[in-house]
């Protein structure tokens, strides 16, 4: 899971509600240049964008980063259908239609979220909201085999077990960090966690091991694309994004020294190559 380095809100971000669903609302002091809709990935939420957020605002860029249905406090219903990613696709053209802004806007998606947002557009592409696509960290299709693996126990331990134990056998599981985590963020992580709705969990689980290839598809789309990664990536191979963006004639670009969430691991150099991208 992504984890932010910090928590504390910059003066120019506040917490909101987008077409119900939470989010964290960036806004430039000066001119705006643009808007961007951020959706997180499997088991994140909002504040895997928080240190974007302050370094595009300062490039005027208004960012709006959401918790996905069924993630920390956007909750959801009880019916996992609700969950699926055709449902998840128009939760992000709710939040892009409830914005009241005027200008371009931009989408990303980071990891499984890349995928949601790849179904928003498929979905209606002869009527398309946004000026551009950014895939941050995902893949064309499934997931890698390792990675695939320790999500179908996931998948597993969700049917016999509560989201508070499998906590604890995950932390087993990965052992001590070093460095340790700042207790606030440990705290945060735990609590984030046990507040998903575990139909959600499943639902995205389930898709990650047996998602569709849909480059193809996408690829056709006449809509300013780019795929962004760390230069490492356990999730989607480093390589097959860099295929991944050659299928979809889109524009390539791999963070140094970032793995799976570029996002956290160095925001300043990924604001910096969104802004540009966002620009051009």
């Amino acid at each position: 899971m992504s984890t932010p380095p910090f928590l504390k809100l910059p003066s120019c971000v506040r917490a909101t509600r987008v077409a119900g669903l939470a989010a964290l609302w960036g806004e430039p002091v000066g001119a705006v240049r643009g808007t961007a809709v951020l959706v997180p990935g499997f088991t994140g939420s909002k504040e895997d964008f928080i240190a974007l957020l302050e370094p595009l605002a300062e490039a005027g860029f208004r960012t709006v980063a959401v918790d996905q249905r069924g993630q920390y406090e956007s909750g959801g219903p009880e019916d996992p259908a609700a969950y699926a990613v055709p449902a998840l696709g128009a939760d992000v053209r709710a939040v892009t239609a409830g914005l009241g802004v005027t200008g371009p806007v931009h989408l990303l998606g980071h990891s499984f979220g890349g995928q949601v947002v790849r179904e928003a557009v498929l979905a209606a592409p002869e009527e398309l909201p946004w000026s551009s696509l950014t895939l941050m960290s995902t893949g064309a299709g499934v997931i890698d085999p390792a990675e695939a693996a320790r999500t179908a126990m996931l998948l597993e331990a969700l049917d016999s077990m509560d989201l508070e134990s499998i906590w604890q056998v995950m932390q087993q599981l990965e052992g001590e960090r070093v460095p340790p985590l700042d207790p606030e963020i440990a705290e945060f992580l735990h609590r984030r966690w046990l507040a998903n709705r575990p139909q959600g969990l499943r639902a995205a689980a389930a898709h990650l091991v047996s998602a569709p290839d849909r480059v193809d598809e996408l690829a056709a789309v006449r809509l300013p694309k780019l795929v962004l990664s760390g230069e490492r990536d356990y999730a989607w191979p480093v390589a097959e994004q860099s295929l991944m963006a050659e299928r979809l004639g889109a524009a390539r670009l791999v963070v140094p020294g970032a793995g799976h969430s570029p996002n956290a691991d160095r925001p300043a150099e990924t604001a910096a190559a969104l802004a540009a991208f966002w620009s051009a």
